[in-house]
C-alpha cells in the first residue's frame, strides 16, 4: 500500500496550516513556506515539527510551481 494522494486535499503543514507537496522519490511531504520536509513512514505522515528536515531554498525551488 502507498501513501494515498487523496490525503494532500486534507492534510496540512502543522506550522502554517499550508498545503503540502508530495515528493514521492523521497517520500516526504513538502511546506515551501517553511521549507521544511515531513517524513512519510509506513505510507503515514509523520506531521511532528520535532521530525521535520529543514530545507535550503534550492531544495524548495522545484516545488514552487
Amino acid at each position: 500500500m502507498a501513501f494515498n494522494i487523496a490525503l494532500l486535499d486534507i492534510v496540512a503543514c502543522p506550522l502554517c496550516k499550508g498545503k503540502l507537496k508530495l515528493d514521492k522519490q523521497q517520500q516526504r511531504l513538502i511546506c515551501t513556506f517553511d521549507r521544511l520536509a515531513y517524513p512519510i513512514k509506513q505510507d503515514i505522515p509523520v506531521l511532528l515539527s520535532q521530525e521535520s528536515q529543514e530545507l535550503s531554498a534550492a531544495e524548495v525551488e522545484p516545488w514552487l510551481s
